[in-house]
């Protein structure tokens, strides 16, 4: 062990010579915490409408009005032509058109089905479907103030009504800053952990001071060892300082235990670091291991469901994710996070991270070879 403790010594010294890093390890948690958080969210503000009203009723005008009065709806546009919509949907100047035709107020006079046309840019697939959702709730309500409206007052049977009460747990408001923070905080996790210790790894190859590790005695497990712990300890920091700047900065609240939540940070740092000691062990130069690098976050990051709920994937990408282990720490983090989830209830993930770090360090113990 002493020849270990002599090794992260080495490896700390190492670590902040180098300027850059060393600014790196603790401006990168600040400047991602304070942007990503906010300005990642998936929901919509402003849809702006192009109105077509081609019959000019109060009906038409009393649905236009229910629109402009919703919080979600700016209406940008007004015309009578429907080419001339097209053409502003395509210049991306509305993301939805409204065609409104000709004996709309007639029908619903009448007592007949009404219907309207709603052209939406799909473009962004969410963005529609949203969209189309937060239109159906306006016209639903406005069908009802219809119906509420000519209810006969005579009619001794009163309307019936299902009242529905909803109610949001672990997020009641919805906010998104909750929700991605601890995604983001897996982010930076994995930044510091797969890229700052492959790129040193590599460095001291092209450097040539590795050649004079290689010639000592030193074993190969105390090396991959002492390579490690220095990024392990300084991912633990900027886990902690990114926890404390979403506290001051957005209040996410933190309803489980932070030792559960740094146990399973640890074991997952363990993998990413055995992961990126074992690419690094097969790249020539720094240029090699970025590209490599980049290829398995994007992979791993996009995969993990911090965007997109990994249980709406195929199958195949679903089976990719026992090996994922950002999609673990991403569980974890938001289950202890937001719902205060105890070790039972993560314990699978817990395991299946432990079994990923000892395969991926074992996988770079193996690969490392000591050539003088």
């Amino acid at each position: 062990m002493r020849t270990v403790f002599y090794l992260i010594r080495k490896e700390f010294l190492q670590i902040f010579r180098n300027k850059f890093i060393g600014k790196a390890i603790f401006g990168v948690p600040i400047i991602q915490m304070l942007i990503l958080v906010p300005a990642i969210t998936f929901e919509i503000k402003h849809v702006n409408l192009c109105i077509i009203d081609n019959d000019l009723t109060p009906e038409s005008r009393g649905l236009v009005n229910k629109l402009e009065g919703s919080t979600f709806f700016v209406v940008k546009y007004s015309t009578w032509s429907e080419k001339e919509a097209l053409a502003i949907l395509h210049r991306n100047k509305c993301n939805l058109i409204l065609n409104i035709p000709s004996g709309f107020g007639r029908d619903i006079g009448s007592g007949k089905p009404s219907k309207i046309l709603a052209s939406v840019d799909a473009i962004n697939a969410s963005t529609a479907q949203l969209s189309w959702a937060y239109l159906n709730g306006v016209i639903s309500d406005y069908n009802m103030n219809i119906v509420t409206e000519n209810i006969n007052t005579n009619q001794v049977i009163p309307l019936s009504m299902i009242q529905v009460t909803n109610r949001y747990w672990y997020n009641e408001m919805l906010n998104y800053k909750h929700y991605m923070l601890p995604g983001i905080l897996v982010i930076l996790v994995t930044a510091i952990g797969f890229l700052l210790a492959g790129l040193n790894m590599v460095r001291e190859k092209e450097i040539g001071t590795i050649e004079q590790i290689n010639v000592t005695p030193v074993r190969k497990w105390q090396f991959i060892t002492a390579k490690m712990i220095p990024f392990l300890l300084i991912g633990l920091v900027d886990l902690a300082l990114g926890m404390i700047i979403g506290k001051i900065a957005f209040n996410v609240p933190f309803e489980g235990s932070i030792l559960l939540m740094f146990l399973g940070s640890t074991i997952f740092l363990i993998a990413v670091l055995g992961l990126a000691l074992f690419v690094s062990t097969f790249s020539s130069n720094q240029q090699q291991y970025m590209f490599v690098a980049f290829f398995f976050m994007i992979v791993f990051v996009l995969m993990s469901g911090i965007f997109t709920p990994a249980e709406s994937m195929p199958d195949w990408a679903q089976k990719f994710n026992m090996v994922n282990p950002v999609a673990y720490l991403m569980r974890i983090n938001r289950m202890v996070m937001l719902k205060g989830s105890a070790f039972s209830d993560i314990r699978r993930e817990i395991i299946s991270l432990a079994v990923i770090a000892v395969c991926f360090t074992s996988f770079a113990v193996r690969k490392y070879r000591k050539t003088a």
